[in-house]
């Protein structure tokens, strides 16, 4: 399959220097063009209607992808699983209310702490929407076996930081405790249950691990005892670049984080065009942070909340770049055949041309999510969405 893949990619190199788009005349009828799109709740779920196919058809995608089974708080993955919501992508806020009883954490990506003078000051505050916390919170409740809901922990990042600003923060503990009171009242007066903190990317490889180590510990502690939790975004093991977050890492803060949101997801780009998130080099990135029969591996990896993409890539003569549901809808219309399954990655991809040119498709598919979710319940981790809204709604059947 791969190799079938690499030929065709670079055909379609090859034929962008001859081809002109398609003229109107020849745009390639379609067998999927009156096809009836089901919606909203319905009597089965995607396994009761073997959706669940290594290469589906397009006409089943395009008859199913709007509907989802009427029981919304039925679940099949009993680990935890955080669901990421973006203010640029408003679909994202109405499937975290549709499937709160799925979710354990929903993180919308709200705030940016930035300085200001000698202050640190939390900035997107505008974003907080209070009504669909409320929202979120009320239809997540579950009953059984104890009362719960979904918990809210908003992801926020350093913005706008100098180096002299981050050498500041790192060397001075008074600047840290400045900095996690400017968090803990965020928290307080917007109900959130904990924060999501994407530092460690950035940061990773520039300073040295001791210090980010403190930076994350001491504000792991500060908020604990105010009753809230930090999650920690950490980068996934990637071949022939440095590991930045290992075993050693984990060991260090794996008692005072509540859990780690692993990036297994944007695996290939433009540049090295591919599959999204090849199934063995994500069961390789959590075995690298928490290998078999290494101590607390149980506890360890029940933290790790293996990352999922809900978006896809379209690979063209040009270059292309990431997709969301309607893109990928709008391409697979235009082809009749099963979607390719490629075994070693397994994820599921196509090629067409259309009166834009040349595509070749990468994008989840139900198969290829179950595969995955698979493999969580199999290396007992979570799970964390990138990101609500981007993906087909039938897919939380799944879930």
């Amino acid at each position: 399959m791969r190799s079938f893949f690499l030929i065709s990619i670079q055909l379609c190199c090859l034929l962008a220097l001859v081809l002109a788009t398609l003229s109107p005349n020849s745009k390639p009828k379609s067998s999927t063009k009156h096809i009836k799109e089901l919606r909203g709740p319905q009597d089965n779920d995607v396994f009761e209607l073997n959706l669940v196919s290594p290469e589906p058809l397009p006409k089943d995608i395009l008859t199913h992808h709007n509907a989802y089974y009427k029981d919304t708080g039925l679940r099949h993955f009993n680990h935890t699983i955080l669901g990421y919501v973006t203010p640029w992508n408003s679909h994202g806020y109405d499937v975290a209310k549709i499937f709160a009883k799925k979710f354990d954490i929903i993180s919308p990506v709200w705030l940016q702490v930035i300085k200001e003078g000698d202050e640190y000051v939390m900035a997107g505050l505008h974003d907080i929407d209070a009504g669909w916390q409320s929202d979120v919170r009320r239809k997540g409740k579950v009953q059984q076996p104890h009362q719960h809901t979904v918990k809210i922990f908003p992801r926020f990042i350093f913005d706008h930081f100098t180096d002299r600003d981050i050498k500041l923060l790192l060397s001075d503990p008074k600047e840290r405790t400045k900095v996690n009171d400017v968090l803990i009242k965020c928290c307080k007066d917007n109900g959130f249950d904990g924060l999501v903190l994407e530092v460690w990317s950035q940061l990773a490889g520039r300073i040295d691990d001791k210090i980010l180590h403190t930076l994350v510990l001491q504000m792991a502690k500060e908020l604990q005892k105010q009753q809230l939790r930090l999650i920690l975004v950490i980068p996934p093991f990637r071949k022939d670049m440095p590991n930045f977050f290992s075993e050693k890492h984990m060991d260090k803060l794996y008692k005072h984080i509540f859990a780690f949101s692993l990036m297994t997801y944007d695996y290939s780009s433009v540049q090295r065009p591919g599959a999204n998130a090849p199934l063995y080099w994500a069961r390789r990135a959590v075995e690298l942070i928490a290998p078999e029969e290494s101590h607390d591996m149980k506890v360890k990896r029940s933290k790790i909340l293996l990352g999922l993409n809900m978006y896809g890539n379209d690979y063209t003569p040009d270059g292309g770049g990431p997709i969301t549901y309607s893109k990928f809808l709008d391409l697979v219309r235009h082809t009749k055949k099963h979607l390719t399954f490629d075994e070693r990655d397994v994820e599921n991809f196509f090629e067409i041309k259309n009166e834009e040119g040349r595509h070749i498709v990468f994008f989840p598919t139900l198969y290829s999510i179950n595969e995955r979710i698979k493999l969580a319940n199999e290396l007992g981790v979570g799970i964390s969405i990138w990101e609500l809204g981007q993906g087909l709604n039938y897919f939380y059947d799944l879930f």
